[in-house]
């Protein structure tokens, strides 16, 4: 059994039989003495196990725990993640940095800190190489866009207690705040920042949230968040291309050139997004959308390695936005 296995191991002798001997702590574990000194020193130094040497009874117990008697203190110990062996460990870790490179706040970290010391302590690293370990996986988020963690703690709270949210917002395309009262329906990580999906009692349908524009959030008691059916919320808010909102009302074609098609065919653009090789080599994409802005900026970035086929109004908007851009260098 690995070292991880071994701690919850001597936990369980020990609770479970009230005392255990050296002797027969090595006949479970088959391990070495010295690995089985270093074992119980580790326990008690970094995972705050309350064991003890009874030089009476030749036994190692929990501290204050007398044969047939329980201690509140040693009940109450509990070795983290019990079932994790240690590749699930560094798996965990792992999944610690992901949500390190989604959580620009911090706020997400910083409550799983605790449980990410303990990893570390289960696997016996040292805060050095606890450091070293964490550098071996990076998350990079360009261009993100904090969010403020105390709103990003109260919408969160008031999402999973089913609390309705006061909320002040900035709307970047009129320039201008206004106050909503808002039942919210979930969260969504996009590109970088986050958005949340709310019922607007002012507006009485659904809408969508950029975390970073709101500008004051208060859970409110009374009354409770009106519930939204989760298909209707999909239905609703996840036709659209991107994160603008909205059912999907047309769809679009582009054709991609053989260069450009070795990238793009791997990549998810829309859920049902259709893709056929051609030929050739080039790749033609067909997927629906509601709003061309997120979109063009898409095919902007592939610049002359596309074209639009169809609708013509999404090729003439992508011209334009095209020739404006030329025009910034002539």
């Amino acid at each position: 059994m690995n070292r991880t296995e071994r701690f919850y191991r001597i936990e369980l002798l020990i609770k479970s039989r009230g005392g255990v001997s050296f002797e027969e702590l090595l006949a479970e574990l088959e391990v070495s003495r010295a690995t089985l000194k270093r074992d119980l020193q580790y326990l008690r130094d970094r995972m705050d196990a309350p064991i003890v040497y009874d030089r009476f009874d030749n036994v190692y117990r929990f501290d204050g725990v007398l044969p047939g008697a329980v201690s509140t203190k040693a009940s109450s110990h509990e070795l983290p993640g019990v079932w994790f062996s240690e590749a699930e460990i560094h798996a965990l870790l792992t999944m610690h940095q992901l949500i390190k490179g989604l959580d620009g706040g911090g706020v997400l970290g910083r409550h799983l800190q605790p449980l990410l010391d303990k990893l570390h302590g289960m696997l016996g690293a040292s805060e050095s190489e606890s450091r070293e370990l964490m550098r071996r996986v990076k998350i990079a988020a360009p261009a993100r866009r904090p969010v403020p963690p105390r709103w990003f703690e109260v919408v969160g709270s008031a999402l999973l207690k089913r609390q309705r949210i006061d909320l002040l917002y900035f709307t970047r395309k009129r320039q201008s705040e206004s106050r909503r009262e808002v039942s919210p329906q979930r969260l969504i990580h996009y590109r970088n920042t986050w958005y949340l999906d709310a019922w607007c009692h002012a507006s009485d349908g659904l809408r969508r949230f950029a975390l970073d524009a709101v500008r004051s959030a208060k859970a409110l008691e009374q009354p409770r968040a009106k519930d939204v059916a989760m298909k209707t919320v999909e239905a609703e808010l996840d036709g659209g291309y991107g994160i603008f909102s909205g059912k999907a009302e047309q769809w679009a074609t582009l054709a991609f050139d053989a260069d450009a098609a070795q990238w793009v065919a791997q990549e998810e653009w829309h859920p049902e997004q259709r893709l056929s090789l051609q030929p050739d080599g080039s790749l033609r994409m067909e997927l629906p959308y509601a709003d061309a802005t997120e979109l063009a900026m898409d095919i902007l970035r592939h610049g002359p390695q596309v074209r639009v086929l169809q609708p013509a109004a999404l090729a003439r908007y992508v011209a334009d936005r095209l020739r404006q851009a030329s025009a910034q260098y002539a």
